[in-house]
């Protein structure tokens, strides 16, 4: 059993909100409780995940994402320089039984851009506080790909950018203050969850890029340096992985095709620990890209999908674990779910009693594997 993250058996992060906190988030959005009996109802909700996870057997906890109502926006907003755009961003999604739209407030970086705090920290510390001894705390946070790729280079104010070198310079920077700032809170897994690597392999994707005057063909490599930049000097005894995903939007998913167009630069360039990666169905392709990944380096094999609430065929996971074996050692392989169940504050087409089980699905399966 490994006893450092990621771990053999792991998750994404994101978890289904119980229905008690979803009517607390629309009493306090309707004026009829404070922010601090809100906080009072998360507070309760995470515990009580929490010990869910705990019971499906995970060595990792995370407070499910129950403070946020998406997986990035809480987070980009509350850097400094960035703020929202009258303009929206409208995303299409696609699942089996036909397409739908995700639009949320564009973004727009108006001033330079800082870490006026560590962001989380609140949060942080209190899921400290209630995961049991044994049990690693893990914090997930967008990673700095996610502040350009969906508004590129329109999205900075030509005033304060003119040159975009100075934006991606700052930005490395402010992440760097928060890496430094959430391991002196005693945290030691940090995750930088990252659509981008995994959308730019569409060639949709890229197009849509190109379109709006981007270098797709080479943005994936701008990325991972500015990634390795903001993990230059990370603190010893922290763990970072990224996880990378095509969208997770109620069941739904806005890319498709495997990791070959990054995955020689992303798997041997880029200064994560391990890597979280949707393998849940042939929308991510083969796992021959894997042969890229270094010695050292983890494979979190997202093999349990978090779209349906079918519960996998344990011996299947295990035949799709030895196809990944053949490209990279079993030793660097971990299990876990394609991405979270609740990316979004609306949640995926699923129960709660389907997430638990799948969640123990993946810790039954991975202590057969490993041991």
């Amino acid at each position: 059993m490994r006893t450092t993250p990621p771990f053999r058996a792991d998750h994404v992060g994101s978890l289904l909100r119980p229905p008690a906190l979803l009517a607390a988030r629309s009493d306090h959005a309707n004026g009829k409780i404070s922010l601090e009996q809100l906080r009072e109802i998360e507070d309760d909700a995470i515990r009580d995940v929490v010990r869910m996870q705990r019971a499906a057997g995970l060595q990792s906890a995370t407070d499910g994402e129950f403070r946020r109502t998406s997986w990035h926006m809480d987070f980009i907003y509350r850097l400094g320089g960035i703020s929202k755009a009258d303009e929206k961003i409208k995303v299409q999604f696609h699942n089996a039984e036909g397409d739908l739209e995700f639009t949320s407030a564009a973004l727009h970086v108006d001033g330079p851009v800082r870490l006026p705090e560590t962001i989380f920290a609140e949060d942080f510390t209190f899921l400290q506080s209630v995961v049991e001894e044994g049990v690693t705390p893990k914090l997930t946070i967008p990673s700095p790909s996610m502040v350009h790729y969906r508004g590129g280079r329109a999205a900075l104010d030509p005033a304060v950018y003119p040159d975009e070198e100075q934006f991606w310079t700052d930005l490395s920077a402010a992440y760097a203050e928060q890496v430094a700032g959430v391991a002196a809170l005693g945290c030691t897994y940090l995750q930088f969850d990252d659509t981008s690597f995994a959308y730019l392999n569409d060639p949709e994707q890229r197009a849509m890029l190109e379109a709006r005057g981007d270098d797709a063909e080479h943005q994936h490599l701008r990325y991972i340096k500015q990634v390795n930049a903001a993990l230059a000097n990370k603190p010893k005894g922290l763990t970072v992985t990224t996880h990378m995903c095509r969208g997770n939007f109620r069941s739904s998913w806005a890319a498709a095709g495997g990791y070959d167009f990054v995955a020689e630069a992303l798997f041997s360039e880029l200064a994560v620990d391990g890597f979280f990666l949707e393998y849940d169905d042939a929308r991510s392709g083969g796992f021959a890209p894997l042969r890229f990944v270094p010695p050292g380096k983890m494979v979190v094999l997202g093999l349990v999908t978090t779209k349906r609430g079918e519960l996998e065929n344990k011996d299947d996971l295990k035949r799709r674990i030895d196809e990944a074996a053949q490209y990279v050692p079993l030793d660097q392989l971990c299990l876990s779910p394609q991405c979270g169940f609740s990316s979004t504050v609306e949640g995926n087409v699923l129960t709660h009693e389907e997430q638990a089980a799948k969640l123990a699905l993946i810790v039954e399966t991975a202590a057969e594997v490993w041991g």
